[in-house]
């Protein structure tokens, strides 16, 4: 049998921390071409001819290689580590504090794992937008380079060079007020599902789990991981995909110019209508659901392995 549940102060955390560099690496490598393509369909012009994932999928692979799929990588691996760090280590620390806050209400297990999970999920993503948003602006500026005529890099450290000399520092932070809107809610939406829907999960398979010894078996307990992160990660998707396009269209727009929100509406409804604020939700959506169902795979797993010695997270007798 394995412990459902492993919190924050029963870590190794420094273990913890150098396994997660690795680990979110690895699955990084993976799924970065989903943001690319992503965001590629985001911010393509009416005239554009590649729009579809498929059709961008094979420019980038006819003119760059495989290569292609992978442009700003270097910029995000080397950038989102930091951030991660600051993120995991707010929303655990956030969480425990939240489901103090929750307990003396007279809620449900379900309510109370939504409200403190959605709390923590916020504010460790409010934080962590101060570290991730200048590595989110020049990556996404790399990842549309040559596209939709978008200007040509040699690479992250020349993108920020032009944006800290054409608009200042504050050029890095380009969107980070939308990047907030945008994040903060998907993060306290993602981890509010997740939280809730593993207990709903937990309470449909009450009867198989009393059946058993002590705590549920260890693939029950990824089955229910797996299927709270896939939920959580559709309904982000649906929620916040609007926010998450008019914010990448605002990162990447020229050196020097200046959009607003309303104008950056105003131009995706004019081109294909409403839908237009929904313009890379497929691929979106399959990255949310990848990205987020992966990553909650690998943390419960890599926090299950980086329990402290003295009570090492070995199956109950």
């Amino acid at each position: 049998m394995a412990d459902p549940e492993v919190n924050w102060n029963r870590l190794d955390v420094m273990k913890f921390y150098v396994g997660g560099v690795g680990l979110f690496s690895g699955i990084t490598v993976l799924l970065y071409p989903i943001s690319v393509v992503k965001t590629r369909m985001q911010v393509a012009s009416k005239e554009t001819a590649e729009r579809t994932a498929s059709s961008v999928v094979k420019g980038l692979l006819k003119k760059d290689g495989i290569r292609g799929l992978y442009k700003g990588f270097a910029t995000v691996l080397t950038g989102t580590i930091p951030a991660r760090i600051v993120f995991l280590t707010f929303l655990e620390t956030t969480k425990e504090a939240s489901f103090k806050i929750v307990k003396p209400f007279v809620l449900s297990e379900t309510s109370q794992a939504a409200i403190a999970n959605g709390i923590a999920g916020m504010a460790s993503s409010i934080v962590s937008q101060a570290v991730y948003t200048p590595i989110d602006v020049i990556s996404q500026k790399l990842m549309v380079q040559g596209y939709s005529g978008h200007a040509q890099y040699s690479g992250g450290l020349d993108v920020a060079r032009k944006l800290i000399k054409s608009e200042g520092f504050r050029g890095l932070y380009r969107g980070f007020t939308l990047s907030v809107m945008t994040y903060s809610p998907s993060s306290a939406v993602w981890w509010a599902t997740y939280g809730s829907s593993q207990r709903f999960l937990w309470r449909f398979l009450e009867d198989d789990v009393k059946s058993e010894e002590a705590t549920p078996s260890l693939p029950k307990i990824v089955l229910v991981q797996a299927g709270g992160g896939l939920i959580a990660g559709a309904t982000a998707s649906c929620i916040t995909t609007p926010l998450d396009t008019i914010k990448t269209r605002l990162q990447v727009v020229g050196h020097g110019k200046k959009i607003s929100i309303k104008q950056v509406v105003k131009e995706l409804i004019s081109e294909d209508g409403w839908k237009g604020v929904y313009r890379g939700f497929c691929p979106r959506l399959v990255s949310t659901s990848a990205w987020g169902t992966s990553m909650v795979l690998a943390y419960e797993y890599l926090k299950r392995l980086c329990v402290k010695d003295k009570e090492a997270a070995g199956p109950k007798k």
